[in-house]
């Protein structure tokens, strides 16, 4: 997942090696979207209600309540995709190296666990003692990720199967798990009772703390020492979204295969575009006939096929925009947060109220009001997000970039 997994072999005789840089900047756009949290689209919005703009740039900055997708939504999907896409051209690129398959497969595993444990220790801070959850989006990645290299290692028509498998298995054991009764107290695992998004028929199945991945949770998260049992998270997350993460990994680790071979450029192009869009029909019909409604919170596989859709779409958008004249220059300031994934993300998680009480010393708390209260969180964003960037400059012109 690392910048380090991003290189590929040039068609040439002399197989050297350079980055792709439609991977760097598509992963930079992810991060970008992802630490732009700090402009608070959704406060200036509630300031300014009639303004349709603002109620846009809203709703595309928050996660929807259950069903559907904004773009927000796919963030971790792509990070996933893009971990899928890296680890086929890593393990390509030091296969050719020759670096042994028992230190591959040795590293896989130590890799798996620390971005388990990061997720696990970003979830814990400001508690006073380790919050044992694996939501967080370092943690789905971390506890798939010794499989997907394995299943990596393993012929492509693996690659077909494993993800087959994982779809169809992972429906039906939230198909085949019971419904709740009828008299069901909902609000005791944190949802309305009368809340529109609960489905009925089929698609009952994977309602909001009533699903197989909650009644999991339930046993599993209360094995660990904890400040009080756990009975449900509030945003319906779970621990078993990792299964149908890897799912999307998997999609990611095909279409870094097409990437990474020597089929001519406009092939990979329409290959990338109609896996997204066979993706996408797939997935909304599975959603629309309510065979397996499209949640991300859960990552059902509908969601896998919807998500997975966008992301094939995106890359192939990147990977042409990569022929576009000029691309190295005007794509270097996505590259630059694309090139260090990990400290990007340390990042938007550690430091921003440290930066904006230095901004507010150094500016005066009230700079930023200069266009009136209702812009100041946005202007304020602003800095804050330039000065992630800046950070991120500073490391790439010294080569330091954070590695798993």
């Amino acid at each position: 997942m690392a910048a380090e997994t991003t290189q590929a072999p040039e068609a040439s005789p002399a197989n050297t090696w350079q980055r792709l840089g439609s991977v760097d900047a598509y992963r930079g756009f992810v991060m970008l979207l992802m630490m732009a949290e700090v402009l608070h689209f959704g406060r200036v919005s509630r300031l300014l209600a009639d303004n349709p703009l603002w109620r846009f740039l809203a709703h595309h900055q928050s996660h929807v309540p259950w069903r559907g997708c904004t773009l927000h939504d796919l963030i971790q999907p792509s990070f996933s995709f893009l971990v899928g896409a890296s680890a086929f051209l890593s393990l390509e690129h030091r296969r050719r190296r020759g670096d042994p398959t028992r230190w591959l497969v040795a590293h896989a595993a130590w890799r798996a666990l620390l971005l388990t444990f990061l997720g696990v220790w970003l979830r814990s801070l400001g508690r006073p003692r380790l919050n044992f959850t694996f939501e967080d989006t370092l943690s789905q990645i971390g506890l798939g990720y010794f499989f997907l290299f394995l299943i990596a290692l393993c012929p492509s028509r693996a690659w077909w199967a494993a993800l087959a498998l994982i779809l169809v298995g992972y429906w039906g054991a939230f198909a085949l798990h019971p419904i709740p009764a009828p008299d069901f107290d909902y609000a005791t695992v944190g949802v309305p009772q009368d809340w529109s998004e609960h489905a009925q028929g089929l698609a009952a199945h994977w309602n909001k703390n009533s699903n197989l991945a909650w009644k999991f949770d339930t046993w599993f998260l209360n094995l660990f020492p904890r400040e009080k049992p756990f009975a449900f998270n509030s945003g319906g997350y779970s621990t078993l979204s990792f299964i149908p993460t890897l799912a999307t990994s998997l999609l990611g680790l095909i279409a870094g295969s097409w990437l990474f071979s020597t089929r001519a450029a406009k092939n990979k192009l329409a290959m990338l575009a109609t896996a997204g869009a066979s993706c996408l029909a797939a997935g909304f019909a599975l959603d629309h006939f309510g065979v397996c409604p499209s949640v991300k919170r859960i990552w059902t596989p509908s969601w896998v096929l919807v998500s997975g859709g966008w992301c094939f779409l995106l890359l192939a958008l990147f990977t042409s925009l990569e022929r576009v004249p000029g691309f190295p220059v005007w794509s270097y300031p996505l590259r630059v947060i694309g090139m260090n994934p990990i400290a990007a993300y340390m990042l938007s998680h550690l430091i921003e109220g440290f930066v904006r009480s230095n901004l507010n010393t150094f500016f005066g708390k009230d700079f930023f009001r200069f266009a009136g209260d209702a812009y100041e969180p946005f202007l304020s964003g602003l800095a804050i997000l330039a000065t992630y960037w800046l950070i991120l400059l500073w490391m790439d012109r010294r080569k330091i970039f954070l590695r798993v």
